[in-house]
């Protein structure tokens, strides 16, 4: 089976300092297991990428709460107040960035591509600092790709050789992370055979995966203890 790991080896894949994605939208696509196993780890440094930082005590809320992150970029933070406490204090360093400009930079950086064009944000701060060209007579902010080390991902399903489909909200980001990450670990609720999940339905195809958590049956045993 594709590289199964249980969260503690892949939390040590991890190094401190490291860039993650983490799908997340107010927590849902977002690896809990994995994201226990970081913090476990007391790993520190870390640059997040992603939608939001859920609440306190659930998805990177956790990494947050554990002092384990040093730089944000995201859309929002305004559900987690220790978010804030955290930029206010100097603790973390945030990005503030429009939500649709975040997965379009995302893309951009999956694809190879050399940034995004936008409108949203001429006029205000967002523009600061920024290339700003014109298309057509229309001007259209610069904004740069986004990689990482990692991507950290959670999936509704995955089969034997990795390919993941996702569920409701968790569409949003994971997919593009799938193709941003240097090396992506996805987090499955259910390990199935090949052929279960239709070739329609798969969202991340096996070849952008290089891990998967194992998951425990009813009896104890692992999928990487049976197969």
């Amino acid at each position: 089976m594709k590289g199964a790991l249980t969260p503690a080896a892949a939390a040590e894949l991890v190094p401190d300092g490291a860039s993650i994605m983490i799908g997340s939208f107010m927590g849902v696509g977002t690896p809990e297991r994995m994201i226990d196993a970081l913090v476990a780890r007391n790993v520190r440094g870390l640059t997040v990428i992603a939608n939001d930082t859920a609440m306190p005590g659930r998805g990177i809320g956790k990494l947050i709460s554990a002092g384990a992150v040093s730089a944000l970029v995201t859309s929002h933070i305004g559900l987690n107040p220790e978010t804030q406490a955290q930029m206010i204090d100097g603790s973390i360093s945030v990005e503030l960035v429009p939500q649709g400009t975040l997965v379009e930079r995302i893309r951009a950086g999956g694809m190879g591509l050399g940034g995004a064009l936008t409108p949203t944000g001429l006029g205000t701060e967002v523009e600061n600092g920024k290339q700003v060209i014109e298309v057509d007579g229309a001007r259209f902010l610069v904004e740069r790709p986004l990689r990482a080390d990692f991507a950290l991902l959670a999936a509704w399903q995955a089969d034997y050789v990795g390919n993941l489909s996702y569920l409701l909200t968790a569409h949003n980001f994971n997919p593009m992370m799938a193709l941003a990450g240097a090396t992506v670990i996805a987090e499955p609720n259910a390990i199935v055979p090949v052929g279960v999940i239709p070739p329609d339905a798969v969202k991340t195809p096996g070849v952008l995966v290089d891990h998967l958590l194992v998951r425990a049956n009813a009896g104890g045993q692992t999928w990487m203890q049976r197969n």
